[in-house]
């Protein structure tokens, strides 16, 4: 499945119908008086969030989105069908922005939760329901109220409790294919991860899901490369995990470019908890990794783990920090005695 996280829709909310004017006419009943029914009431478009989905890739291909209208009223005092409601499915995470694409309308973030984008009209009402002591042969009936119609941007931003950072080949996708089942692109050219990728990892009994976004390069936040784009996937994280390739010459300034790009993008990206690890240690001797980690430790103003995606040197301490900074109730624990299943492709 194509991975689309940003998505423009047009919907429409269904008009009322319009109410009736009608009078009895039966045999033998002289004074039959008026019985125009009301308008059915126009559909609503809402939004629900459903369980397995991770993409907008269906907006893509249908873009609008109306309800259906009421039907007018009829006589023998008979209301209107109502118009039917539409419901766009989306994934849990996405948000609802106005045309401006700037005020949020609507931030889903549970299975099941359902907004109102749009009220459908309402139905007018027939010359029955004018009928009074003095005027018991109204000749008049409302109109149904339009429907309406509005522009939207729906944009996704992935649940995950960590998120990577680094530049292109950090060695992010090799970390998340080594400590989960996900199996993204790995290969030894920048820009191999075109698109988020989720991975569920566990230690200590207890699981978490990080996300892996593609690599920033400087000036990301003008523009620059794609990581720019995927930067709110990680915005609903609880820690990031900021990976600095150790065989750099640069390893200093690679890390700075990346907290640059954080505080220039705005939010609270720059304030998150952040663990910071050197990657690749394996392609290191010991003397070299005690000048890298001292050099990024000056630049940090705190500790530095070594890790290896590779060798598997590190993993688990690093999953640990990662943890720590976890709400409990974002972690799932598995129940004593439960074993996980294999993984099968």
């Amino acid at each position: 499945m194509k991975f689309l996280d940003l998505a423009k829709v047009q919907i429409r909310s269904g008009s009322g119908g319009n109410g009736c004017i009608s009078f009895r006419r039966e045999k033998y009943i002289e004074y039959g008086g008026p019985d125009g029914g009301d308008g059915g009431r126009g559909g609503d478009v809402w939004a629900e969030a459903v369980d397995g989905l991770n993409t907008l890739i269906d907006f893509r291909y249908q873009q609008h989105f109306f309800a259906g209208n009421g039907r007018p009223g009829m006589g023998k005092q008979r209301t209107g069908k109502d118009g039917d409601d539409i419901v766009l499915r989306v994934p849990v995470g996405t948000e609802i922005l106005d045309e401006d694409q700037e005020t949020v309308i609507a931030d889903i973030t549970e299975v099941g939760q359902r907004v109102l984008l749009a009220k459908g009209g309402n139905g007018g009402f027939g010359n029955l329901h004018f009928k009074t002591s003095t005027n018991q042969a109204p000749r008049r009936a409302n109109p149904g109220q339009p429907g309406v119609e509005r522009v939207l941007w729906l944009r996704l931003k992935l649940i995950a409790d960590a998120g990577l950072l680094g530049l292109p080949n950090a060695g992010k996708s090799t970390f998340l294919a080594a400590t989960s089942n996900a199996r993204p692109k790995i290969a030894d050219y920048p820009f191999t991860t075109l698109h988020p990728n989720l991975g569920v990892v566990g230690v200590d009994n207890a699981e978490f899901v990080i996300a892996d976004i593609p690599g920033l390069i400087a000036g990301a936040h003008e523009g620059k490369g794609i990581g720019d784009r995927f930067l709110g996937h990680v915005e609903r994280c609880a820690v990031l995990l900021h990976l600095v390739d150790a065989t750099s010459e640069t390893l200093v300034d690679d890390y700075r470019t990346i907290i640059h790009e954080l505080e220039a993008y705005g939010g609270h990206l720059a304030e998150k908890p952040r663990v910071t690890a050197l990657n690749k240690v394996d392609a290191l001797d010991p003397e070299q990794r005690a000048e890298a980690r001292a050099a990024l430790e000056a630049a940090v103003g705190g500790p530095v783990l070594l890790m290896s995606g590779v060798s598997g040197e590190g993993l688990t301490e690093v999953l640990r920090a990662l943890k720590a900074e976890i709400d409990e109730d974002r972690l799932r624990y598995k129940a004593a005695g439960e074993e996980k299943e294999p993984w099968h492709p």
